[in-house]
């Protein structure tokens, strides 16, 4: 870690734009180990990036937004070599955790109320980040991190279990009542829908477990749509009940200005706290994880104000 004095001994512009530090680093051997891994990278966001929307509760596309912009910035302005910024398994249940309560998730509202607090919680990290107060997240227990981590992913699993098995479940029903609709409403499970989430699951764990080296997120898509593709070619899609995600928008969403009004600002208000130390604990805690395996000296400060 960086020692205070040399912190102090950082020329005050190399801490707003740390890039100046490593541009001298950067030759034709670095681009093209950076090349391959950020092709490499790129392939790996196409299933990641919807998986991670999904489960957040937004539209696909914004998956990939978020593959895209924060990890040209946080590249620029962090203080971490290694570290890919993005959207994470963690980070999207904390978010869906958050708002599913407010908004039907990937309804407009939902996208809204995303898109604000995930402002919030950018202008609150720059801000601890220009204060100094990077040492913050050492104050967080890794057990506290962990637990909240099972926890949502318990309610996301939850959550899934009507996508998954083609059942009208309520929003906003508790962890147990969507528990006890799988049993008590077993009989109007789809079929159809289940062999696809089966034939997908099963195809990721294979694929995962025994050829490691390819993007198993990539294969368990394709599996899953021709899956889907198929059951829809021999029975119809209005027998079968599956439905597609279909094209992507090809361009970005236009700018908005955030819903600063006093209703929503009490609505996210909780949120916001939670979101940023836990994005920030995650985001750092990696970042010295990958940094300790190349001796690499990690400012927390720039960190988050790169994230």
């Amino acid at each position: 870690m960086l020692t205070s004095t040399a912190v102090r001994a950082t020329p005050w512009f190399h801490r707003y734009l740390p890039f100046l530090l490593w541009r001298e680093r950067v030759n034709s051997d670095t681009m093209r180990a950076d090349l391959i891994a950020g092709l490499t990278g790129a392939i790996a966001v196409l299933p990641q990036g919807v998986a991670f929307a999904t489960i957040a509760g937004m539209p696909p596309q914004y998956g990939l937004y978020a593959g895209m912009i924060p990890a040209i910035i946080a590249a620029l302005f962090g203080s971490s070599w290694l570290l890919v910024s993005g959207p994470t398994t963690a980070a999207s249940m904390v978010l869906f955790s958050a708002l599913s309560a407010i908004a039907e998730p990937g309804s407009a509202d939902y996208v809204r109320l995303a898109l604000t607090l995930t402002f919030m919680v950018g202008v609150i990290q720059l801000g601890m980040g220009l204060a100094r107060l990077g040492s913050l997240v050492n104050f967080i227990s890794h057990s506290v991190v962990i637990g909240f981590t099972s926890g949502a992913a318990l309610l996301i699993g939850a959550n899934q279990l009507k996508n998954f098995f083609g059942l009208d479940i309520p929003r906003g029903s508790h962890f147990h009542e969507m528990i006890t609709a799988l049993f008590t409403r077993f009989h109007d499970i789809n079929p159809y829908i289940t062999v696809v989430g089966i034939a997908t699951l099963l195809t990721g764990i294979a694929v995962k477990r025994w050829m490691p080296r390819i993007p198993y997120m990539i294969v368990a898509m394709l599996a899953g749509g021709l899956a889907a593709a198929l059951l829809n070619a021999l029975f119809g899609a209005s027998v079968t009940g599956i439905k597609f995600v279909g094209a992507l928008p090809s361009s970005l969403p236009p700018l908005s200005a955030p819903d600063f009004s006093l209703e929503t600002l009490k609505q996210l208000a909780p949120a916001v706290l939670v979101v940023t130390l836990f994005a920030l604990t995650e985001a750092v805690s990696i970042a010295r994880a990958l940094a300790l395996r190349v001796g690499q000296e990690i400012d927390g400060n720039q960190e988050f104000i790169g994230q």
